[in-house]
């Protein structure tokens, strides 16, 4: 929902007629399942049935995404929500799993740090009064990938679905998505700049 660049704007619904769409309930249902991910993994001990939710899960981020644009749906909350349940959902499922046991440690630490980076220069433009950063193509991109990813490695830890494909499979889509997210986050830097001075501008006038 928030992964438009800027050379081909989408006209974002303001107000309440920009909450209550399909794409903004299929976000909200993304983070309601976070907690049946770690009962799975942890309570139930199904390594599986979490590697198939957590699948779901990365498929639903692209498929609200095709609905938002698709039918005239992208809002400022989807633009919003959408990447915070994007991280919650990576950030979770990544520290359950390194306690699991289920994923290299160094793999989820770099796409930890690289997260929590963003979030706080998130949280630091916010508390600044600064307007906030669209989520860029590229970043879209690396986290998808991501989203991808985990499950992979999950599955091909599993007892069902331990087979060599997966584990390939997740260093296909996490080697490339770990990269791009990274790159896309330095390319945040100037975003964050401009702006910056676009609220001291405003400021000063």
């Amino acid at each position: 929902m928030g992964s438009e660049t800027a050379a081909t704007p989408v006209p974002s619904r303001a107000g309440w007629d920009g909450v209550w769409t399909l794409p903004n309930l299929i976000t909200l249902m993304r983070l309601a399942c976070i907690p049946w991910f770690l009962w799975l993994l942890f309570e139930v001990g199904n390594r599986t049935d979490a590697a198939l939710l957590l699948g779901a899960l990365g498929a639903t981020d692209w498929v609200d995404g095709w609905i938002a644009r698709r039918f005239d749906q992208v809002s400022d909350v989807g633009k919003l929500l959408d990447p915070i349940a994007d991280r919650l959902l990576l950030v979770v499922a990544l520290a359950a799993m390194v306690v699991d046991g289920s994923v290299p440690t160094w793999f989820a630490v770099a796409v930890l740090v690289r997260e929590v980076l963003i979030g706080l220069v998130g949280l630091v433009l916010l508390a600044m009064g600064a307007r906030r950063i669209d989520v860029t193509w590229w970043g879209k991109t690396g986290t998808f990938a991501l989203l991808w990813a985990v499950p992979f490695f999950l599955a091909g830890e599993s007892t069902a679905f331990a087979h060599e494909a997966f584990a390939i499979g997740a260093w296909l889509f996490g080697l490339p998505g770990l990269v791009i997210s990274w790159v896309a986050g330095w390319s945040y830097i100037p975003a964050a700049r401009a702006v910056l001075a676009e609220r001291s501008s405003r400021g000063g006038g």
